[in-house]
């Protein structure tokens, strides 16, 4: 019943069109489900967006299923072998928009906490599911604003599992134990326009931008942290000039983005940057963008229990990894919880015929129940 019922909530989710930030009623029906078992219920929307917490439970540390019902736009519908939004399965394959990323961890992550506290009605601590509709988005009105209001309430977290799709080949083969942080920066050089011929009587942002971004871009900034690799700063747009090969522009626009690891708090990196803009006297402005700062979780209780649970469910011990872009475990853990990450393969998350091992997928409950009941029960 519960490989079937994962497979049919997954269906369910991925028929509901929720392309970010939308839900579409995906966590109103999760709701319904959750409060059947006895969990508290609370939404939490802010501006365009729809959070859920659920909790069971009363007392103790608390364990959070982290996730997202929205996904990204699918693309051309003609390109995909089937409607995005009507999973098809073929072959063992489930494909269709949010199959891997991440509506079947989140299908999964229900399926698990309803068998839980049906088995361990009265367990110890608190066991939680948190939802939002803005992962894939700006990122801003989801789980970042939900943080915000859990530390103004003292809303406690120990310990967080986020179902994104880590990993790489077969199912459990690696174990998210951290992430990097990411900065982004827009920066405006102001320059003088004027005529090529007439050099003195103007000012050019390109030449006097060039030095200072090539001093950002040969730095190396650390060497790494742990299992973290160094902190990379990459340039990925320069914009300048207005088309003519006779006019010195008037204005440089470069947009460059820090991946760091735990050597540093973004704050440091903008001083860092805006102390070699100033040296090479240019004239600017620039706008910062904080997407999250890095987190690690050490060995320790979580971790040991999942590479128990992975080894026994998976046929080996995963590789632990702290590699990747951002997840919304970021804004979990500076309010003190330990995060980790598990989930599907991600061969084909945000791609064209997005899909997920229907196997993988009906071993995904039984695998997070598993860790629950490490975590709350032993």
């Amino acid at each position: 019943m519960t490989e079937e019922g994962v497979l049919a909530l997954t269906c369910d989710l991925i028929a509901r069109a929720s392309v970010t930030p939308g839900d579409a009623g995906c966590q109103a029906l999760i709701a319904r489900r959750l409060s059947a078992a006895g969990f508290r219920c609370e939404s939490l929307r802010f501006g365009d967006v729809d959070n859920l917490w659920a909790v069971h439970g009363t007392d103790g540390p608390t364990l959070v299923l982290l996730g997202h019902t929205d996904v990204v736009p699918p693309g051309p519908r003609e390109s995909w072998c089937s409607d995005p939004f009507a999973p098809e399965i073929r072959d063992g394959v489930l494909y269709g928009r949010g199959a891997a990323d991440m509506k079947g961890s989140v299908a999964a992550f229900v399926v698990a906490l309803e068998d839980f506290v049906a088995a361990h009605p009265d367990h110890s601590g608190r066991v939680a599911l948190l939802l939002t509709s803005d992962e894939e988005g700006d990122a801003v009105d989801g789980v970042r604003q939900v943080a915000e209001t859990f530390r103004k309430r003292g809303e406690r977290i120990d310990w967080c599992v986020t179902g994104e799709p880590s990993s790489m080949k077969t199912l459990g083969d690696l174990l998210r134990v951290g992430r990097r942080g990411t900065l982004s920066a827009t920066l405006n050089v102001i320059g003088v326009q004027g005529h090529v011929a007439y050099p003195d009587k103007a000012r050019n942002p390109i030449h006097q931008a060039m030095p200072a971004l090539a001093e950002l871009a040969a730095r190396r900034w650390d060497d790494g942290f742990e299992t973290f690799p160094p902190t990379s700063l990459q340039i990925s747009n320069i914009h300048s000039g207005t088309g003519a090969n006779n006019v010195i522009p008037g204005e440089l626009q470069a947009l460059f983005n820090l991946r760091f690891n735990p050597n540093w708090r973004a704050e440091q990196l903008e001083r860092e940057c805006e102390d070699v803009l100033r040296r090479h006297g240019l004239e600017y402005t620039i706008r910062w963008h904080r997407g999250g700062e890095p987190f690690y979780t050490p060995e320790g209780p979580l971790r040991a229990a999942a590479r128990s649970v992975l080894g026994r469910y998976c046929g080996g011990a995963p590789e632990e990894s702290t590699g990747g872009g951002t997840s919304d475990a970021r804004f979990i853990a500076p309010l003190g919880a330990q995060c980790i990450e598990i989930g599907p393969v991600n061969a084909s998350i945000h791609k064209v015929d997005e899909n997920v091992s229907v196997a993988d997928l009906q071993r995904l409950p039984g695998l997070y129940r598993e860790l629950i009941e490490r975590m709350l029960l032993d």
